[in-house]
């Protein structure tokens, strides 16, 4: 046996006395208090269980896009050697029935001849771009935001790099506030049609999809408005889908009022 051992329990027992008489003197033993009645729990009121299943969904509404972009190079697999002037011509150049001159975007095709060196860059719908890793794989991805005319909205779209291909992985369009990053979701925030509230969709990466996937679309309040006499669903909760042209001004992609919201890398020749 060690010659310590007697000594160490020699001073443990001394410690343990010595707390008991602490513990004695003290008016407070620390132990639990009562909090007071507890509500009892009520667990939801489930309407109409015999309803039937919807046949369609809730909305018209794309909850995934995936399309890989045709005549789009990325040289050694680095997304930001793919030039954003070429990334939108080759959206419109593949969708005529959006972008030609009957569909409900030809004013953005006319404007691109704006965008690029010694054009008039005033003119040119394209925004400044932006890089950051949104599938988790270790690699930049592209966040693309263009004006579209004449409807005055804002596209939103997201790329990504697979087996040396660009693809589209988001694509939205609305009337837009602000867009903001967070971990490897997009959150576009958008004007609603009361005063002092607006719309939040969120876009987050789905690994089975393989694309941003709509997640959320809340209604929140954002300031002092009018009055309204509708009821508002508190935050968190789906609303309706806002219009597919609202009236309000797009602004400039990011916004840069959320604090919460990484940083993004900006590109070099971008707007």
């Amino acid at each position: 046996m060690s010659p310590r051992r007697p000594a160490r329990t020699a001073v443990t027992t001394a410690a343990v006395a010595l707390l008991a008489l602490a513990a004695a003197g003290c008016g407070d033993t620390g132990g639990l208090r009562g909090a007071g009645a507890t509500p009892t729990a009520v667990s939801p009121a489930k309407l109409w269980p015999d309803l039937r299943p919807a046949s369609s969904p809730a909305y018209p509404y794309d909850e995934a896009t995936r399309e890989t972009v045709k005549g789009i190079t990325v040289p050694g697999d680095d997304i930001r050697e793919v030039d954003p002037v070429d990334v939108v011509r080759a959206e419109i150049a593949a969708h005529p029935d959006d972008y030609g001159s009957k569909g409900a975007f030809h004013g953005t095709a006319s404007r691109m001849s704006d965008c690029g060196r010694g054009a008039d860059r005033a003119r040119c719908p394209l925004l400044k771009t932006y890089y950051r890793d949104l599938t988790g794989d270790g690699r930049d991805d592209m966040a693309l935001g263009f004006r579209l005319y004449p409807t005055n909205q804002t596209a939103v779209r997201i790329y990504t790099v697979e087996k040396h291909r660009l693809v589209q992985v988001m694509a939205d369009n609305d009337a837009i506030t602000g867009v903001e990053l967070a971990g490897r979701s997009v959150i576009v925030r958008s004007p609603a049609g009361i005063v002092g509230y607006e719309y939040r969709t969120t876009w987050a990466w789905d690994q089975e999809q393989r694309a941003m996937v709509f997640s959320r679309d809340e209604f929140l309040r954002i300031g002092k408005g009018r009055h309204s006499h509708t009821p508002s669903p508190p935050s968190g909760s789906a609303s309706a889908y806002p219009s597919a042209f609202p009236t309000a001004a797009p602004s400039a992609l990011p916004s840069a009022s959320s604090s919460a919201a990484p940083s993004l890398t900006p590109s070099a020749s971008g707007r």
